[in-house]
């Protein structure tokens, strides 16, 4: 019995002892870096400078698709004025909700239009 009182009394001292910190005063940042963005999508309303590649066309099908619209079978739409293309971006470290990054619009075929966009 005297053992546990004895252990019971140390365990109250140790506590005592202990105290707390902030994981920031306490440790590093290893590293903070961008994040690279990737997508891809179709941009619509070219002057007759789009492109007619399988990319295109499967793409159009899935969005209309996805809107609830099938288009006949053996249906060949005309795309003089849509792109298939690839947005990169670089989201850079700490970026606040609203900042404005820069983007890369790249078509994927030979569509021929540049677009800025703002």
């Amino acid at each position: 019995m005297k053992k546990f009182t004895f252990l019971l009394l140390g365990l109250c001292f140790a506590a005592a002892s202990v105290q707390a910190a902030r994981i920031k005063d306490v440790s590093e940042v290893a590293g903070v870096r961008s994040n690279q963005l990737v997508g891809y999508g179709l941009v619509t309303g070219l002057p007759g400078t789009g492109e007619k590649t399988p990319f295109t066309e499967q793409s159009f099908r899935s969005m209309l698709e996805k809107f609830g619209i099938q288009m006949p079978i053996g249906f060949k739409p005309k795309f003089k004025n849509v792109a298939a293309v690839i947005v990169t971006a670089e989201l850079p470290a700490f970026s606040k909700p609203g900042q404005k990054i820069d983007v890369t619009v790249s078509s994927i075929g030979a569509a021929k239009s540049s677009v800025v966009a703002h």
